[in-house]
């Protein structure tokens, strides 16, 4: 569910992140397959392997990235969309072809659901678990709405101020509430949700999506207290600027270029710079970071 109108980011993107002197790293279509089915394969060459991980918003942006990058890792995913199913699609060829094996059942699936609809939630963990005949282990919340107009909370209209907070909180809520009762019990139980750097920076035109993320935050830190005694996690990702459709939508060049100087680092955050982030709190090793805001941001705050 994206707002405002469509972007073509590729260009901006190499643009405003190839600001740095090291060797360019590969796009998500030229990484490489992960040999599966091979006796060197370790736990430690594939830490999620075949454990099952919903991603919402994965036809696009971050939460395509996450797709690629947890599938690379082992995981089995479902590949969540509420639109576009040509770029869902994508995705889920993308990872079958190159982490799928011939005669065995697919890596990846795409299913259909507004998160913001209790029952379309509901079916997402069951087509999970059908595909897959086991429980989930793994929840990532990347969907969400920005309104490209920037406007000012006294510009804001009551209908765009509520369908921030459709997608981005009552989503969340919906696909967290759903996540506690059905994830994997015992061990490996991972929710991942996502805020913004700018939930602790506070910048103008930003009133109802900032608001929308800081309730994320808040709904995840007492999420995690609440999972007591399961071992299923729960932290959120905050990532800054990053160059994706949804962050150059409505913005100018002369915009674009501003933010880009905020970092420290002199440039915009990428998807690849977030995917290793998820992938360790999905993981076993991230078993000890629980409650967390952790603010992937190069800096930006």
């Amino acid at each position: 569910m994206e707002g405002g109108k469509k972007v073509r980011g590729s260009f901006r993107q190499n643009k405003y992140t190839n600001l740095r002197t090291a060797k360019k790293p590969p796009s998500l279509h030229s990484l490489p397959a992960t040999m599966a089915g091979e006796s060197s394969t370790t736990s430690t060459s594939l830490p999620l392997q075949d454990r099952v991980a919903i991603v919402t918003g994965a036809s696009r942006g971050i939460g395509r990235a996450i797709a690629v990058h947890l599938a690379s890792s082992g995981a089995k995913l479902v590949v969540n969309y509420t639109s576009n199913s040509a770029l869902a699609q994508e995705v889920v060829t993308q990872i079958n072809s190159s982490h799928g094996q011939p005669g065995h059942q697919p890596r990846a699936i795409m299913v259909q659901a507004d998160v913001s609809d209790p029952t379309q939630v509901q079916s997402l963990f069951d087509e999970a678990e059908r595909a897959f005949q086991t429980q989930p282990h793994i929840l990532v919340t990347t969907a969400g709405v920005l309104d490209p107009k920037y406007p000012t909370i006294a510009e804001t209209s009551v209908e765009d101020f509520d369908g921030t907070y459709n997608v981005n909180v009552r989503g969340t809520f919906l696909c967290c509430r759903e996540a506690a009762k059905r994830l994997r019990r015992g061990g490996g139980g991972r929710i991942i949700t996502f805020s913004s750097s700018l939930a602790a920076t506070f910048q103008p035109g930003y009133g109802a999506y900032t608001a929308s993320k800081a309730a994320v935050e808040a709904l995840t830190k007492i999420l995690a207290k609440e999972l007591r005694g399961t071992q299923i996690t729960a932290n959120c990702v905050a990532p800054g600027p990053i160059a994706t459709d949804l962050f150059f939508a409505g913005k100018s060049e002369e915009q674009i270029k501003a933010v880009a100087k905020l970092s420290p680092l002199g440039r915009l955050g990428e998807p690849k710079d977030v995917t290793p982030l998820v992938a360790f709190l999905a993981g076993d090793g991230g078993e000890w970071v629980n409650g967390q805001i952790i603010r992937a941001n190069g800096g930006f705050a």
